[in-house]
Parts: structure tokens; C-alpha cells; sequence
């Protein structure tokens, strides 16, 4: 753009992890136009968290109406014009509709007939990141390397007598060969427990039968799921000297956070675009089978212990 926005729109749904993914495109926007407005976009478990970063000045929840109901049509077309500039960084079928409810404003993302296309033809094998980062190159915006996260840093809440772990179970309800099994995540519990380390369990409240798995045999390990917020977990996830888990948030959000971690990706997701990226060289190690059952805890404590 050859001018300053005073008002942008940031479209960014998506479950957790891509969400987090998205934490330096967004403090790249800020960057890009300090006195800007900024609206964010996003779905309603993102709200609260996000209206509490430096990022963004009003944070709504998207209605994503029905295309037969009208009334809701109305209310999301009014969210979605006005805006100086649209960076869609869910880049979605559904928000290439948005751009045409809009009334085709100056917008940034796949949408063809775009004033700002990213229309890279190997933007479909990028990770994400790589992928976000040229999108903005190509709008005009620099892009960051890292978020600032201090914002989400505080107290984790935690014991301080000794170390501890944290272990994140769960992964997307409706796809479960995403898990890693829970006999292995006690297992590994075991290990941490043994080597003075205290396991604890995060994830959300329906994950606690999960928990409970790992407790029938470990039952040292701490269950904290379904007790923290956004930013409570990220503080959780700060204060522990390692964190292992399935392809899920919780992990993205441990990495971004600088939390030395093991993931684990089974054949339903490719690394190569989506894994967690860390802050530093050799923060994030990633373990990836098509059966995740033929991880062992053993291999997996190897890399920490």
C-alpha cells in the first residue's frame, strides 16, 4: 500500500494452534500501522484472550451466519466494511465470500480479484508461517520474526520446590488418531515422577478423563485441566522445564512461549506445515509415525531426561 492504513480488519478463525501461529503476522500489522485501528476477527473460545494483547483495539467474534439468514448477513456486513485494509489470514472459502460481502475493499490474502493477492502458486506447500510472512511481504507490510509475548508473561502458578513437566494428552475430538495413547503418556509420567520432575496434565475440562488415565498410575501427577485460561496456560507452560504432547494448541502455544517440547505427529498432519516453530534452535523437537502407537515413552523421555 502506498499509504498508512487508519483502520484494518484482521480475519484470523481457525483452531488454537493456528491462531498462535499467527501471533507475529499480528504484531507485525501493529507494527505496519501503530495508529491504526485494529480489528480483529476471530471465533468466540479467542476473544477474551486476544482482547488482552497489545495487538489489537476492538476483538469481535464472528457470527459466521448462515447464508440463508439474512439478518445475520446484515450484522457480519457491517463488521466487515469500512475497514481501510482486510488482511485475511484465515484465507478460507468462506472468507472469500466475506470479500465479496465486504464490497471487494483493499484486502490482503488469496481472494483472486484482490487489490493485495497473495498469490504465490506454492503457497499451499509453505508452513504457515513462511506462508503468513510472504502474504504480508506481498501487501507491503514487513514481517517479524518473533512476537513480543510479554504480555502473557506471569506466575505460573506453580509449586516451586522442584521442577515440573507438562504433559498435554489431548488433541481434536473428532480426530483421534491425532493422540498419542494414554498408556504412554503415563508411562512417561512414571519417568518424569522418578527423575524428581512433577508431571502435570493440561488441556481442556473435557480432557480430564485423560487425566484421569495418567493419575490411576501415576497419581503424583498434578491434573490441571479444564483450570486455566489462554493466559493461564501459557504461564503454565512458561514455567515448565518441558512440555510433550499431541498435535494441539496447547503445544503451539507452549513453543511460542520458548517451552522446550516434544510433539507428536501422526500421518493425519504434515510437520512440514504445520508444526510448532519455537523461539529458539533445537527448542522443539518433532516425533512423527503414522501409528503413534509405535512411539515409545521410552524414546520420547530420551530426548529429555
Amino acid at each position: 500500500m502506498s499509504h498508512r492504513p487508519s483502520s484494518i480488519l484482521v480475519i484470523r478463525h481457525g483452531a488454537f494452534g493456528d491462531f498462535v501461529q499467527s501471533f507475529a503476522p499480528f504484531e507485525a500489522v501493529r507494527a505496519h500501522a501503530p495508529q491504526a485501528r485494529i480489528t480483529l476477527l476471530t471465533t468466540q473460545p479467542f476473544v477474551s484472550f486476544a482482547a488482552q494483547s497489545p495487538w489489537f483495539d476492538t476483538v469481535l467474534a464472528d457470527p459466521r451466519p448462515d447464508w440463508r439468514d439474512p439478518v445475520g448477513l446484515w450484522r457480519l456486513r457491517r463488521i466487515l466494511r469500512g475497514a481501510d485494509l482486510v488482511v485475511d489470514l484465515q484465507t478460507s472459502r468462506r472468507t472469500q465470500t466475506y470479500f465479496r460481502l465486504a464490497g471487494r475493499p483493499v484486502w490482503s490474502g488469496h481472494v483472486p480479484g484482490s487489490a493485495l493477492p497473495h498469490d504465490n502458486p506454492r503457497r499451499d506447500d509453505m508452513h504457515t508461517r513462511a506462508r503468513q510472512a510472504d502474504q504480508l511481504r506481498r501487501a507491503g507490510i514487513t514481517p517479524v520474526e518473533r512476537a513480543d509475548i510479554s504480555w502473557l508473561q506471569g506466575p505460573s502458578g506453580m509449586p516451586q520446590d522442584r521442577p515440573y513437566a507438562l504433559l498435554v494428552p489431548g488433541a481434536a475430538p473428532h480426530r483421534p488418531a491425532k493422540r498419542w495413547p494414554v498408556a504412554r503418556f503415563a508411562a512417561l509420567a512414571t519417568a518424569f515422577e522418578a527423575a524428581g520432575i512433577r508431571p502435570v496434565i493440561a488441556g481442556a475440562a473435557h480432557e480430564t478423563p485423560l487425566a484421569d488415565a495418567i493419575r490411576a498410575v501415576c497419581p503424583s501427577a498434578l491434573d490441571m485441566t479444564g483450570r486455566t485460561d489462554l493466559v493461564g496456560l501459557a504461564r503454565l507452560a512458561a514455567g515448565a522445564a518441558f512440555a510433550v504432547g499431541n498435535d494441539t494448541g496447547p503445544m503451539h502455544l507452549a513453543a511460542e512461549m520458548g517451552t522446550r517440547s516434544v510433539v507428536l505427529f501422526s500421518g493425519d498432519s504434515n510437520p512440514a506445515l504445520t508444526a510448532p516453530v519455537g523461539r529458539m534452535a533445537g527448542q522443539v523437537s518433532i516425533l512423527r509415525s503414522d501409528d503413534l502407537a509405535r512411539i515409545s515413552a521410552e524414546r520420547v523421555a530420551a530426548l529429555l531426561l
